[in-house]
This record gives structure tokens, C-alpha cells and sequence, in this order.
């Protein structure tokens, strides 16, 4: 007999965690069988709609369901069981208990019994059994009414996908259920008795929490035991195709693929080779069920008990997959591991045959948890010189996680040694059956792909026929032959009115309308005729003309394109293509009247100091050299947001509404490479060094990594600087700027809000610095306004927006002004400007320096010198530490006390009035001043404030810029208000900002009297072997503070009372 058990929902489940929420799952247990569910994250109101099978042998058992919140590192919180007898399924009606809500209950701490049990909170969850003595009908609910739909109409969707999926296979359940089980004791056993085992239990969570009835397809290998034991046919599996691998092969190239290969994985290259065979003969004898390559391969690795399935259509015959299964041989620390591949074909053209093999291994420690992922991608390489074909075979893998574990790196690097060693002897055996090329002889991908292109050159007279062939020439001429017969075969007409010798003039309408067509028809053709000799005069005369220089080279090939829009009558058009990088223009040939067009040009750009941040295209239509071009279409590549190996190989679509509707695109392959190496960074960076006046140290790649990892950018982009600062939008936010050779980036995280963008140089229109003002704290303001049409992706950043449509960005509060105007006004002018614009800014530049070395001079003598000298230290030990990224703060509490005050009076710290100010000066905070309360969203309100410190309290005499955030506790009588704070002028100021959370709330028991609560933490945006003698200098300075301001507030209260 079999028991069947739903587990659908629990209800009003206590917080079990300090955040407010769990993370439940149900485990069950009757005898020595076990299963449980998946774990539901932060949830306290869980659903599950999961199914389990349980063997009876005893029907005076107890099924035992017990609720529990997972834990990562320590033992699972119980929150409660129930017990269910097997017996009472086997009395009732139908032998069904139908869905019904039982009570859990929970243990009591102080019972010596384990049976002894107290009755907690009314938790619910809901369960259905059915007993049944036969096999072969299991999962019959139909009769079962789902609770869910009762409790919680929405779920019911839901629900009824659960119950489609739990009947199309009745025994997934089942045989999950005992494969868990054979974990759950296997762990057990192992881990258990031993403390090295409770360890081992702690890092095993994640694994446990695998649902055993959900998806998981790691158990795919097990399906068909499970099948075969009770003797069932999958009547479900779609038909198998009966033809062979070659007839697979040919309804797979005459389907619509695209043209777009399937990029490497992101685990890596594991064989890149070329082989001097076709990608069709190299697909059939790796992937053709006729192959021996595969069954050599598994032999040679020592795997037993192969099965390799056939090749079949699945979804409707929409993918072609196959399953091949193997046990692996046993190594020094692994035992012998059944595996599954799943093989998918993703591209089959004829040229190009893409397959992608999943492979799991759900014995392996961790096993369920991930997959590993291997994509085989066969193109076609050069011509050999030997005239014969060949193709490349790029193998890349990577490694799939289907669920988060603490053991993820260790699983990577384990699986990453397997693979390497797995396709060493595959490249090994591949050798020996097909002589592979060497890659020396054909020379770099680069001059691989761009030596199979052939530029077409048709004769002048191919494409003068082909230009004149047209509606409006072939009558012009039959109506110039039919003019030239009428005047051999007619008599000369006698003169008459205005006509004398040598002068015939139409002697009626008809014939002046006659000789207007004629006119018209003869110019058109003239201009035709003209329009073509001007444009074979412009051949594409870039096309093949090599860089010059050392630097960054661009090069560009441009293949073809494909429906372009039409713009003559003829229903064709003449279209050519312009590229356009940092100034430089590369012109590519005409083609006329097509509109799919084949060029096969290479373009190269002549070396750049700097690397390029767009490519512009468009494509525009011939209307000869005095005409304006019509424009086609256009698109702009941008290489920060584009990987440069993507690009070898590209269809782009045009942007426009001529391209648009059509549906243009082109092919281009575009190269970039840096012909100096490290070199190259080292001189840009030198050559900022000379306008900034500064030295600028190189950033290691760790913390170039951070900058790339944190913009989403390339990894040729190499970070400069980066300074903190504020950004000026309706409130001030605190954040950093990021400064590279082709980008402006911001970044700031306060309150949990991040905030981040970026723009290019390019971009950049125009460079203003404002006079500081008391809206910007004392600071200058570097205004930046955008080009008309950029930067639109980094447009919640702006402040304002002009007439035109120009962005503005605001930017103030620099630790180090000078050095960031200079570095931002360097890096602009190398980028932005022409050599024009340049001369012209040194001219004002040199004009209006005397003048502003006269108005600088008082501000710059009442500087103190202590503040200069803490500027020049930090200036200097700015660059020699890594920037960390941003992360959330760990905050704990660093000030807890119960005060004889209302929290309304409480409050009065924060709003800005005379008791506020009368503290704050008090506890050592000199030029206290606030902006009003501004509301960010409903009931949240922030404000600024700006205050130097007392040489008491700072012997720098530093200067605060604080965000303060205030809204009301839930659930709760009280305030919660939080505050970062950026020191300035101080030591390593802007290696960190400090985080603080006040929590002020009333005390029932008392009429008079809250409880303040002050959380603390620092943030730190650059490492440094300083953090804990600064952490602890801040600790007690502020514990301090604390003390002084709030025992200030107590005696403010009792003189005003």
C-alpha cells in the first residue's frame, strides 16, 4: 500500500528571524522514510502545492509533519509538528482524508518527556491523503477540492498547474522521494557521529533545502528506473524520427536559424583548433549516432554502462536533442558517478552547427545544486593553401548553479581541472582521426576572417547596364528611335509664321507637348547619365588602405546589407556607408540600384593615443555631388557597452524610419587592438599627469576590476581617479565620481537607494564651474551640460534641462577641488574637443588668470595651515590604496538610554529649531546650519546639514556634510531617522562615510519618557591598514558626542519646564 501526501499552505506563522520574516520548509517523516519540501524565503504565509509518496507497511505508524525555519549556520529552528495516525486514512471514507487544516503544535522547553507537548499559536497547514493499495493509480485528486482556491483565490492558477504537472507524471514523486531518502540517510550516517560531521551538516544546508518536488532536473537520470520497476511506458514522449542523421541534418538547415552564432560560455575555452575537414564531416563523425568518436572517447576515460539515445524532435519539432548516459570511473577522491548528458542542437545551417550539452551528476557531494554546461560550436575556417576547406571547433563551458551554495567557488575550480583534463584527451583522440591545421600558417582571427572576404568589382559595363535598365531609359530611347524614323519618312514642311530656314517650330498643341515630353525625358536621362559617371568616379577609394601609426587600431569590414529602404521610383535605391570615429570619416563604395547589398571592404582607422568610444554608421542613398544624401538608416556602436569579441561578427539593425520599416541591417566584423599593450595606458596616463599637474599612479587590475564590475564596462577600460563628492539634483547625494579615459561615472548608495550612471566625455558640451554658494555648502559647483540628444541613460542624474533639451549635471562638495577641476577639464579636452577648441580655451584661459589669481588670493591666505597640509596628505595617499566598491554597512548599536523626555521634545534635535542648534553648538559643532525638511515619498523627509568641528573635538577642525532621513516607526509610537556623514579635511577623509540610525520611540509604562537608540557604522570606499585605529578613534569620539548631546537635550527640557 501507498500513502499519497499534499502539503499545500501554512498561515500565520511567527516571525522566527530578527528581520520579520522566515525561511520555512516541511519535512516529513513516517517510520524511516523521509522527504521534505522546498525552503520558501521570507515568507510568512507559505505555500508549497507539493506531492510525496510514503510506502505503508504498518498501519499502527504516525505520519509526522514537522514545520521548520532554515537556518545557514546553525541548527533549523523548530516552529511546530503534527502527528497524523495512518490508521484514521485507512478508516475513512474511500480511504481519503480530503484536504483539512491541522493545528500544529510545539514543543515545551521545560518537558522532560519528549511526548509532552504544549498547544502554541492556531499555525495552519493544510494536507490531502489518499491511500490506495494499487500502483498503478496514484495521483487521482480530481475529487479533492484544492484548499488554496478557498484560502487565497489568486493562487488558484497556480494550483491548477500544480495539479496538470503532478498527473502527467504520477511517479516523479515517488521516485524523488527515494532518492532523498538514500541522501538523508547516507548524510545521516556520515556526518552525524562525528563533530567534523556537524560541520560538514552546517555547509550541507543548501543542499537539503533541495525541493524533492519540484523541477529539479538533475534527477532526469532516475525518471526511467523508476519507469521501467513498475513496468510503465512514457506514452507522453513525442515520435522519434525514423530517418537518418543526414535526413536530421537537412530538415535542420532548411529551417530559419538567423544568422547569429552562439557566443562562447563564460567559463571558458577549453579546445580552439582548426581542422582540415568541412563543418558538415566534422558534425557528423562528433555528433552521428553512427560515430565511433563518442564510444572511443568514453572508453579511453575509463566510463562504463553507456547509453547513447537517439537523435529526436521535440516540441513539435521545434528542438533536436539527444540523452547519453555513462557512469563515471571512480578517481582518488570521487566515487564512481553516473552521468547524464542532454545534448540540443542550437544552430544547424550547414555551415555552422552549434550543440549545447548540459551535463549533471546528482551523486556527486552537491550534485544537485548544478550543472555543467559545455557548448561545441563548429564554423567554417579559411580556405588552406592547399585549396581545400576547413573548420574550426571552439569547445566553452560553464557551470550552472540551480540553487545558491557556500561551496560554489570550490565546486567551480574542481569542475574546471575535470573539464580541461576531459578535453585534453578528447583533442587527443579528434587528432588522431583528422589532421588538424595549424593556426601559425593562417595567422590571427583577425586576418583569418577578413582574408576570406572578396571585394566584388563588376565590369563598367555590367553595372552600366545594370544602372540604365529602368522604365524611364528604355523609353527615352524608343521614343528618341521612334522621333529619328517619323523625320526620315516625313516631307520637310514649308516655312510659315515665325519659322525660317533652319528654325522649325511646333505648329500646334499637340506638338509643343510632344516636344516638352521629349525635353524632359532628354534631361532626365543626361542627369542619370551624369549621376552614374560621378559615382564610379567614387569607388570606396578607403577600402584597403592601411592604418598608420602605434596606438589603438580600428578596423572595420564591412560585408553586406540587407533590406534597404527604397528611394527611387524604381523600387531601388544607391546606397553607400559612412564610418565615423573621433573625427575621422572612412567612405565605402557605391552600389547601385540594390537593396541587398554586397561590399566586402575593410576599413582601417590610422592608430589612436586613446581607445574609441563609438563607431558611427549610416547608410545614405547617391543623389550625386550637389544633392543632400538621403539617409537610409544609421546606428551608433558603442564600445563600452559592446564586448570587442562580439563584434568580429556582427548583424546590426539600422535606426531610423526608412530602416525601421524596412527592417534594415548590416554585417560588419570590427577589430580593435592596442598595439603599444600596457604600454599605451602608461603614456595616456603620463600625458594627464603634464595637464594635471599631479601624479597619477596606475590602478591595479583588482581595483580596475571594481570599476569595470561596477559600470558593467570592458576590460580595456582603465580607471584614473576618483574623487568624493556631492550630486545636485532636488536634494544633494552623497556619493563618488569615477573618472576614466572615456567615461564620467557616478555611484552613491544612501539609505539603500543606489544610484549610478555614466556618459562619455563626448557627450560633454560644455564645462562650467559656479561660485560657491550656501545651497552647494561653501563648495563650487562643476556644472556639466550635455550635447542636444545625449547621455538620456543617465538622465535621473540630472538636475535641470534647458530649452533645447540639454542635460545638466551639478556637481560640488569635492575633498580636493583643485585636483578634480583639473583631472575632469584634462580629461574633456583630450576627448571632446577639437585642436581648435583647445587653443581657444588656453587663450581665455591664460587672460583670465591674473585676474582670478588677484580675487583667489584673500579666500587662499585665510586658509589655516593645518588644513593645508591635511589636504596635501590626503592628496598624496589618495591613489595609493584600491577602491572597494560600495557595500552594505554593517551597523550595530553604539548608544542606548532611556530619557525623562517626551519623544515630541525628543524630536526638536531634528527639526531645525533653536533647541537643535543650541545642542549641536554645545557638543562642539561650530556654522550649524540645515535645509528644510523636503518630502522624498510619502511620510520619508530628508534634509542636509553642514557644521566644522570645534578644535575640542577635531584638532583639523574638519568640516561635516550630513543627509539626514527621517519617517515614522511601524507598527511603533516613534521616529526613526538616519544620517550619513562625510568628513572633509581630515586624514583619509574620503576613504570612508559614517552611517548612523537614531530610533527614538514612547515608553508605555511611562507618562514621560522615550528610548533612544543609536545604531552605528562605517563604509568604506578605499582600503587601508589604517581601518581599525580610525574605526576606534570614531567609536569613542562620537560615544562621546552622543552622551553630551542628548544629556544637553535632558537639561534643555527640565530649564524649560
Amino acid at each position: 500500500m501507498k500513502l499519497l501526501v499534499r502539503v499545500i499552505e501554512a498561515r500565520n506563522i511567527p516571525e522566527m528571524a530578527p528581520n520579520g520574516s522566515s525561511d520555512l520548509y516541511v519535512k516529513l517523516q513516517l517510520g524511516k522514510q523521509k522527504c521534505r519540501t522546498k525552503v520558501l524565503k521570507k515568507c510568512l504565509n507559505p505555500s508549497w502545492c507539493e506531492e510525496f509518496t510514503f510506502k505503508v507497511d504498518d498501519l499502527k505508524e504516525k505520519l509526522q509533519i514537522s514545520l521548520l525555519d532554515e537556518d545557514k549556520y546553525f541548527n533549523d529552528d523548530f516552529v511546530g509538528k503534527v502527528k497524523v495516525p495512518i490508521s484514521h486514512v485507512f478508516e475513512a471514507k474511500d480511504q481519503s482524508l480530503g484536504t483539512s487544516w491541522y493545528t500544529l503544535r510545539r514543543k515545551s522547553k521545560k518537558a522532560k518527556n519528549k511526548d509532552c507537548e504544549r498547544e502554541g499559536p492556531k499555525f495552519h497547514i493544510g494536507l490531502s491523503m489518499l491511500l490506495d493499495g494499487s500502483s498503478d493509480n496514484l495521483c487521482h485528486w480530481e475529487d479533492l477540492p484544492p484548499m488554496t482556491d478557498l484560502v487565497n483565490p489568486r493562487k488558484s492558477a497556480d494550483m491548477m498547474t500544480s495539479d496538470l504537472t503532478s498527473r502527467s507524471s504520477p511517479l516523479r514523486s515517488s521516485s524523488r522521494m527515494r532518492s532523498e531518502e538514500e541522501v538523508l540517510s547516507k548524510e545521516e550516517k556520515s556526518y552525524a557521529p562525528t563533530f567534523a560531521g556537524r560541520i560538514a551538516q552546517i555547509f550541507n544546508k543548501s543542499v537539503d533545502s533541495v525541493s524533492v518536488s519540484s523541477n529539479d532536473t538533475s534527477d532526469i537520470s532516475d525518471l526511467p528506473e523508476s519507469l521501467n520497476a513498475v513496468g510503465l511506458e512514457d506514452k507522453t514522449e513525442e515520435r522519434s524520427s525514423s530517418v537518418d542523421f543526414e535526413e536530421i541534418m537537412k530538415t535542420m538547415e532548411m529551417r530559419e536559424q538567423g544568422d547569429e552564432i552562439p557566443s562562447s560560455l563564460s567559463g571558458g575555452i577549453v579546445l580552439e583548433q582548426l581542422y582540415g575537414i568541412t563543418p558538415r564531416e566534422l558534425n557528423s563523425m562528433l555528433f552521428s549516432p553512427d560515430s565511433n568518436h563518442l564510444k572511443a572517447l568514453i572508453d579511453i576515460q575509463g566510463s562504463t554502462d553507456s547509453q547513447i539515445g537517439p537523435w529526436k524532435f521535440e516540441n513539435g519539432g521545434v528542438i533536436l536533442k539527444r540523452v547519453v548516459s555513462y557512469t563515471k570511473s571512480a578517481s582518488k577522491l570521487i566515487k564512481a558517478l553516473k552521468t547524464t548528458e542532454e545534448q540540443t542542437y542550437l544552430k544547424a545551417d550547414g555551415k555552422t552547427f552549434a550543440v549545447l550539452s548540459s551535463v549533471s551528476t546528482p551523486d556527486a557531494p552537491y550534485g544537485k545544486t548544478f550543472r555543467a554546461e559545455i557548448l561545441y560550436c563548429i564554423t567554417q575556417g579559411p580556405e588552406q593553401p592547399s585549396g581545400e576547406l576547413s573548420s574550426k571547433l571552439v569547445v566553452s563551458w560553464r557551470m550552472n548553479f540551480l540553487q545558491s551554495t557556500m561551496m560554489k567557488g570550490m565546486i567551480e575550480g574542481g569542475a574546471k581541472q575535470g573539464i580541461r583534463e576531459s578535453f585534453e584527451q578528447y583533442e587527443k583522440l579528434l587528432s588522431q582521426n583528422v589532421n588538424p591545421v595549424d593556426l601559425k600558417g593562417f595567422g590571427s582571427e583577425k586576418d583569418q576572417l577578413l582574408a576570406s572576404l572578396q571585394v566584388e568589382r563588376p565590369s563598367d559595363w555590367k553595372l552600366a547596364v545594370q544602372y540604365f535598365s529602368n522604365f524611364t531609359v528604355i523609353s527615352t530611347i524608343l521614343m528618341g528611335f521612334y522621333v529619328l524614323t517619323h523625320v526620315w519618312l516625313a516631307m520637310p514642311n514649308t516655312i510659315q509664321g515665325l519659322e525660317f530656314v533652319g528654325l522649325d517650330m511646333p505648329d500646334s498643341i499637340g506638338e509643343l507637348i510632344v516636344c516638352g515630353v521629349l525635353v524632359l525625358q532628354g534631361k532626365r536621362v543626361l542627369e542619370l547619365i551624369s549621376r552614374f559617371m560621378q559615382a564610379r568616379v567614387q569607388k570606396g577609394t578607403d577600402h584597403g588602405i592601411k592604418a598608420q601609426g602605434d596606438g589603438w587600431l580600428l578596423t572595420v569590414a564591412l560585408i553586406e546589407g540587407r533590406n534597404l529602404a527604397a528611394v527611387d521610383s524604381s523600387g531601388f535605391s544607391d546606397p553607400y556607408v559612412v564610418f565615423t570615429c573621433n573625427g575621422k570619416t572612412r567612405t565605402s563604395s557605391i552600389k547601385f540600384q540594390k537593396s541587398d547589398s554586397l561590399w566586402n571592404e575593410i576599413f582601417e582607422f590610422d592608430a589612436m593615443e586613446e581607445p574609441p568610444s563609438v563607431l558611427d554608421v549610416e547608410v545614405l542613398d547617391f543623389d550625386g555631388p550637389f544633392d543632400d544624401a538621403t539617409s537610409l538608416g544609421c546606428i551608433e556602436i558603442n564600445f563600452l557597452k559592446s564586448n570587442i569579441s562580439d563584434l568580429s561578427d556582427i548583424w546590426v539593425p539600422l535606426e531610423g524610419k526608412l530602416a525601421q520599416a524596412c527592417q534594415s541591417k548590416l554585417h560588419l566584423r570590427i577589430f580593435l587592438n592596442n598595439t603599444r599593450g600596457s604600454n599605451g595606458f602608461r603614456d595616456y596616463i603620463t600625458k594627464m599627469e603634464k595637464e594635471v599637474g599631479k601624479k597619477i599612479k596606475l590602478r591595479s587590475f583588482q581595483t580596475n576590476s571594481a570599476f569595470q564590475k561596477l559600470f558593467g564596462l570592458p576590460p580595456e577600460e582603465f580607471l584614473i581617479n576618483d574623487f568624493s563628492c556631492h550630486l545636485k539634483r532636488k536634494m544633494p547625494l552623497q556619493g563618488r565620481l569615477f573618472l576614466s579615459a572615456r567615461i564620467i561615472g557616478f555611484h552613491a548608495d544612501l539609505f539603500g537607494h543606489k544610484t549610478k550612471f555614466f556618459f562619455l566625455w563626448e557627450d560633454i558640451e560644455d564645462i562650467k564651474i559656479i561660485p560657491p554658494t550656501l545651497s552647494s555648502m561653501g563648495s563650487p559647483v562643476v556644472l556639466m551640460t550635455l550635447r542636444l540628444g545625449r547621455g538620456f541613460d543617465a538622465r535621473h542624474g540630472a538636475r535641470t534641462q534647458d530649452a533645447e533639451g540639454r542635460l545638466k549635471f551639478h556637481f560640488h562638495s569635492f575633498v580636493s577641488f583643485n585636483v578634480a577641476n583639473r583631472t575632469i577639464m584634462a580629461l574633456w579636452r583630450a576627448r571632446a574637443l577639437t585642436p581648435e577648441q583647445k587653443l581657444q580655451i588656453v587663450e581665455e584661459e591664460s587672460e583670465a588668470n591674473s585676474v582670478q589669481t588677484i580675487e583667489e588670493e584673500p579666500i587662499v591666505n585665510n586658509l589655516p595651515a593645518a588644513e593645508e597640509d591635511v589636504e596635501a596628505k590626503s592628496l598624496q595617499t589618495e591613489e595609493t590604496e584600491s577602491f572597494l566598491g560600495i557595500e552594505d554597512v554593517n551597523m550595530s548599536v553604539m548608544y542606548s538610554s532611556t530619557l525623562s523626555v517626551p519623544t515630541s521634545f525628543s524630536m526638536e534635535l531634528f527639526r531645525g529649531s533653536e533647541i537643535d542648534r543650541r545642542v549641536m553648538e554645545r557638543a562642539g559643532c561650530l556654522n550649524y546650519s540645515h535645509s528644510p525638511w523636503e518630502s522624498e515619498k510619502p511620510d520619508v523627509y530628508q534634509r542636509q546639514l553642514y557644521y566644522k568641528f570645534d578644535k575640542r573635538i577635531s584638532c583639523y577642525r574638519g568640516e561635516v556634510t550630513s543627509t539626514q532621513q527621517k519617517s515614522r516607526l511601524s507598527g511603533k509610537n516613534g521616529w526613526l531617522i538616519e544620517e550619513v556623514m562625510t568628513l572633509h579635511g581630515v586624514p583619509l577623509g574620503d576613504y570612508f562615510t559614517l552611517h548612523l540610525r537614531y530610533q527614538v520611540e514612547d515608553l508605555p509604562s511611562r507618562s514621560v519618557g522615550c528610548n533612544v537608540q543609536v545604531y552605528f557604522g562605517i563604509a568604506w570606499l578605499k582600503d587601508t591598514k589604517h581601518r581599525k585605529r580610525i574605526t576606534k578613534n570614531i567609536t569613542q569620539n562620537l560615544q562621546e558626542r552622543l552622551k553630551i548631546v542628548f544629556s544637553v537635550l535632558e537639561k534643555e527640557y527640565v530649564s524649560g519646564t
